[in-house]
């Protein structure tokens, strides 16, 4: 079949073009379009597709198989062999995977020249873009002079050519990389900074990417993964950032650049209420615990405390639990209701009492509808059914008083 000609090649602006229908192959999706000529970007090489329309019809999807370009349109039986039909690139689309994938050539040549590290590997993303460079330790200190490396030849908006070249002229051309194809290879140029072999749509000068932000880096098998954004995403980026920032001041009814020493503060100083809090709770389980053993009458050596309440989370149930148990021989059965997780259970006992909290307490979330399980000495559970919380506390109880 004959070849589709990839107009992108030579102009990656061009949004708008004619084109003749080589073959319709219809899918489930709906029909694969093959065209001589096409200005649609098919995925490969580390950038999504293009989408757009052809004639009256979507195109929601262009891909690449077995060297045939297929533009894959929402509407089945529209697109005949043989008719001429005028195609429209998406601009938006297109402009922002130009800055994305422009960006990055400019950034991986400027990571080789910041720090010698070469790039292994390419994603655009929806909402981000990485590369996987061969750096190991990375540091902040690392991107930033990179990603200044790359502005700077952005805000010089130097010209972005692309060569078509011949294995042999390729061979003499200063590339950061190898092509993977050979015969006629299309090379990006970024005067006087960098030379790279690829297929993707590019800019025509290093302006139109407009910014090129780092936005964070992590080590992945022994490479450094580094995300960044560029152009319109760069500037969507930066009013997230900004919004979240003087959000932030406000609260504190502060300067935004103030935020994060305020913030440092606060974290500090919930850590020490937290921290009181807790020593807090500790006097008032402690005086709780002892309120309920004075309340409750001996049997066979030790006391078996009983209660329900509403709203307790488990770390506070555990923790009232153990101070009734350490204080005294005694066993403590304890529940508490919650509007989101059904109803808890600490079941707990004193050193040296033969019952075992594991197995009473499986068997009373059984009651609930629930599950759970622990030591001897201690185990927690619950279960949805909250309305039989007490008559699984009271069973347990029984069971304890029958043995």
């Amino acid at each position: 079949m004959q070849k589709t000609e990839r107009l992108y090649f030579t102009d990656s602006h061009l949004l708008e073009f004619t084109a003749t229908v080589l073959d319709v192959r219809p899918t489930d999706r709906g029909d694969r379009i093959i065209l001589d000529r096409t200005a649609f970007y098919p995925t490969g090489g580390g950038q999504p597709n293009d989408t757009g329309r052809l004639a009256s019809v979507r195109v929601v999807d262009v891909f690449e198989d077995d060297g045939i370009i297929f533009h894959l349109v929402e509407q089945a039986g529209i697109i005949k062999p043989g008719m001429s039909v005028d195609g429209a690139v998406d601009s938006a689309r297109r402009l922002d995977h130009l800055q994305q994938h422009s960006g990055q050539h400019i950034l991986s040549q400027a990571f080789v020249q910041a720090c010698g590290a070469e790039t292994r590997s390419f994603h655009l993303g929806s909402e981000t873009s990485t590369i996987d460079i061969e750096l190991e330790p990375a540091s902040m200190d690392h991107c930033r002079t990179a990603e200044e490396i790359a502005n700077r030849i952005i805000f010089e908006d130097r010209p972005m050519r692309v060569h078509i070249a011949g294995d042999e002229e390729a061979a003499r051309l200063p590339l950061r990389e190898e092509s993977a194809v050979s015969g006629s290879v299309r090379v990006i140029e970024v005067e006087d900074f960098d030379w790279s072999p690829c297929g993707g749509t590019h800019a025509a000068r290093a302006g139109q990417i407009g910014l090129i932000v780092i936005k964070s880096y992590e080590r992945v098998r022994r490479q450094t993964r580094v995300e960044f954004v560029c152009g319109g995403r760069a500037l969507r980026d930066y009013r997230r950032a900004n919004d979240t920032a003087v959000a932030v001041a406000r609260l504190f009814s502060a300067e935004r650049d103030s935020s994060p020493e305020l913030v440092a503060r606060a974290i500090q100083e919930n850590k020490s209420l937290k921290k009181r809090i807790r020593d807090l709770l500790e006097l008032a389980l402690e005086a709780e615990a002892s309120r309920m053993l004075a309340g409750a009458t001996e049997s066979g050596g030790f006391k078996t405390i009983r209660a329900v309440f509403d709203a307790r989370d488990a770390d506070e149930l555990r923790l009232l639990a153990s101070k009734i148990v350490n204080q005294e021989p005694s066993v403590a059965l304890l529940g508490a209701r919650d509007e989101r997780a059904g109803a808890r259970l600490v079941f707990a006992r004193s050193e040296g009492l033969p019952y075992n909290c594991g197995q009473l307490l499986g068997e009373a979330c059984q009651i609930l509808g629930g599950r759970g399980g622990g030591r001897p000495d201690l185990a927690q559970g619950g279960g949805a059914n909250a309305e039989k919380l007490e008559e699984a506390v009271r069973l347990a109880a029984e069971k304890i008083e029958a043995s």
